[in-house]
């Protein structure tokens, strides 16, 4: 009796088996309530209508036959129905146990770790289709997290494992004599300490705009006088690399847009750094900008290394770099444009990137939104 109540209450089968019973039970009773109430007295008045006396023996006999033959009807109707449920319920729960087994057994593989596991078309139905294509989707979302945040593990101990390795050595020279503590030494301790700072504040700053918690002090800007500061402000390293830095204000004339200047600049500078890391010498950025109807487009173009198209997706990903062969002080701390784009994404505008491929070029594109 236990195991029986067990597989009503835990099995699809069950419950869909219950869920009939009572349904077909309610609908005879009701069905048999109504005929016993309302059939005898029409029953009985088309009997005396057709002739037969009202107490005569052949009258009882004709309405005991009518109720008894309405109770039989009643009950087949009741046996045949529950045959039928039974077996609606086990071809419906046979069709749908199959894709639920495998939506199951792809969940527990899931949280398991097993982030590549997929659900296959399961055809129960639009209800299941739906459901098996949105546990895709979050399994997908799920294994690029995971890949991220492995990727961030190990990119993080990279980042970490020069200077801590570098100070280790000076410290271990100086301890052991090795080593004064001369002018070159002092050089390498800062730049090194300084390193290690840099990427702890940049990590600080990614995880504050990704978490919503930067802080914001917006104004009405000119799109001109972003430009011109940050063009200013990068112009010196470009001449060291002997890369042009073109500035272009020709349609920011009177464009104002609503955000926080020094976050803005470091956008700016941030994709500046950027084009001129992977621009030869002899090659040219350009920073521009230019009205829409939303607000304001800043275009930082350049036609150095340029961008391989499966890379597009990744550029703004936490440390990630396009091309693995470079060494991390020439390709920066991979989480420039990570902040950038958490920063833009905080001011409600967007960032995008385009390029033709690798060696020609690539633009990246910053909406704002304009000032009132």
């Amino acid at each position: 009796m236990g195991t029986r109540t067990l597989w009503v209450q835990e099995t699809l089968a069950g419950r869909l088996m219950l869920g009939q019973t009572i349904v077909l039970l309610a609908s005879v009773l009701t069905a048999g309530l109504v005929a016993s109430i309302v059939g005898p007295p029409i029953f009985h008045g088309h009997l005396t209508e057709s002739g037969h006396a009202e107490n005569s023996p052949e009258l009882a006999h004709i309405e005991l036959a009518y109720q008894q033959a309405s109770a039989v009807a009643l009950g087949v109707a009741l046996f045949t129905s529950l045959a039928c449920a039974i077996v609606v319920t086990w071809f419906v729960s046979r069709r749908l146990r199959q894709p639920l087994d495998e939506l199951t057994d792809a969940a527990r593989e899931l949280s398991r770790g097993h982030y590549a596991r997929r659900v296959p078309t399961m055809g129960g139905g639009t209800e299941l289709e739906t459901l098996g294509a949105a546990f895709n989707t979050m399994a997908s979302r799920l294994e690029d997290i995971e890949n991220t945040r492995r990727r961030l593990l190990s990119d993080l101990a990279h980042e970490l494992r020069t200077p801590i390795a570098t100070l280790a050595l000076y410290h271990e020279g100086l301890f052991d004599g090795i080593t004064d503590l001369g002018v070159d030494t002092q050089t390498v301790l800062t730049s090194q300490t300084a390193r290690l700072t840099r990427l702890a504040d940049d990590i600080d700053d990614v995880s504050r705009a990704e978490e919503g918690r930067l802080s914001l002090e917006r104004a009405s800007c000119l799109v001109g006088d972003l430009l011109l500061r940050s063009a200013e402000a990068a112009r010196g390293r470009y001449q060291d690399k002997g890369v042009d830095l073109t500035l272009d204000l020709g349609e920011t004339d009177g464009l104002s847009v609503n955000v926080d200047p020094n976050r803005i600049g470091q956008v700016l500078g941030n994709l500046l750094a950027n084009s001129l890391r992977h621009t030869p010498p002899g090659g040219h950025v350009t920073i521009s900008g230019r009205p829409q109807p939303q607000g304001a487009v800043i275009t930082v173009a350049d036609d150095g290394d340029g961008i391989p198209a499966d890379q597009l997706t990744h550029v703004f990903e936490r440390f990630y770099r396009g091309d693995t062969a470079r060494s991390r002080e020439s390709s920066g701390s991979g989480i420039g444009l990570t902040i950038s784009k958490a920063i833009v994404d905080a001011h409600g505008g967007t960032i995008g990137v385009v390029s033709d491929g690798s060696g020609r070029g690539a633009v990246f594109n910053i909406v704002l939104p304009r000032a009132a």
